[in-house]
């Protein structure tokens, strides 16, 4: 059994009447006071743990109240990962969008022609440029389904983050499902629009080959859906009306999800879904797969941008199923 004693030097100076003294809770005993000076000895079979209790450095926490953006440091840049690229997004060009291309590269080579030479080709480069417009209505009033899902899954159409930054007045994301992981696949935070607070939930897919990696391509794991769903509580408590963001190909499906419980986390969101007291506004802005999709989607008011997409699975994962190739997706 262990016992505790203390050293008498500690008190030097401390009258009994002050050891005995009651504090303002009425517990009798050593003041608050003293305690910060004693020198704790706890015995335990020949072994001696000392710990003596010290003053800290008292700390701005969590953060400064007013960060100086020019100090390293003082920005809480590690709240939101998302920043401008340093270099420029690739234009990417769709197989069916070739033909635009090479208007575009006609009518720049004449222009380049009419600067060089000093000749007028306005004629020819107004004919282009209506040749151009009507090639480029008839192209898109007239799209195949499979040319709307590549549409939706655009490497240069913008993301969640994008829409939030442009949208809110001011937005503080917030990490983490309180079990161990913060998914980068699903963003939530709190934003500003007009003075009113909303929370936001988002899947986040990058805009280059190496966020795509480290977001997983917008596949979120049971974390994620965990991460959302106690933002939606967060919510729901403090009365903010939640607008989700969807843009997945579905919910990640390796066996390291199932074992954590993915059919189970996405079903919990189902079902909370449905009982929250907060208004709910979800956006497909991109391709929303499967279940993954519906985890965050089960709203008072579903939305979606033009040439997004919305369903049960993804083509190639349905061709693969109905006639064992991916490759018969234009045909799912």
């Amino acid at each position: 059994m262990a016992s505790i004693s203390y050293s008498p030097a500690a008190f030097d100076g401390t009258s009994a009447s002050d050891l005995l003294r009651s504090s303002s809770s009425g517990v009798t005993g050593i003041p608050l006071k003293t305690l910060g000076k004693v020198r704790f000895v706890v015995k335990r079979r020949d072994v001696i743990v000392a710990a003596k209790m010290r003053k800290m450095k008292k700390h701005e926490y969590p953060w400064p109240a007013d960060p100086h953006p020019n100090v390293k440091g003082g920005v809480l840049t590690h709240l939101s990962h998302f920043k401008p690229l340093k270099e420029k997004q690739k234009p990417v060009t769709l197989d069916f969008e070739k033909p635009l291309v090479d208007f575009e590269k006609k009518i720049v080579d004449v222009r380049k022609m009419s600067n060089e030479t000093g000749l007028d080709f306005s004629d020819q480069i107004i004919s282009l440029e209506n040749k151009y417009q009507q090639a480029l209505k008839e192209l898109y009033l007239h799209l195949t389904p499979i040319q709307r899902v590549n549409i939706a899954r655009h490497p240069n159409r913008p993301t969640f983050l994008d829409h939030v930054f442009n949208i809110t007045d001011k937005f503080v994301e917030l990490h983490g499902d309180r079990a161990g992981y913060d998914d980068p696949a699903i963003v939530t935070g709190i934003g500003t629009i007009d003075g009113r607070r909303y929370m936001f939930i988002g899947q986040q897919k990058g805009r280059n080959t190496k966020e795509n990696i480290q977001r997983n391509f917008g596949m979120p794991t049971p974390h994620g859906y965990r991460k959302a769903l106690r933002m939606m509580y967060y919510a729901d408590h403090h009365g903010f009306p939640i607008v989700t963001f969807i843009d997945t190909p579905g919910a990640y499906a390796d066996l390291k999800s199932e074992e954590l419980g993915q059919g189970e986390a996405i079903a919990h969101n189902l079902r909370t879904m449905f009982g929250l007291k907060v208004p709910i506004v979800s956006i497909v802005i991109g391709e929303g797969g499967s279940g993954g999709a519906l985890a965050i989607g089960c709203a008072n008011k579903l939305l979606m941008l033009e040439n997004a997409v919305f369903y049960v699975a993804s083509p190639e994962a349905c061709a693969a199923i109905l006639w064992k190739s991916a490759k018969a997706s234009p045909k799912v």
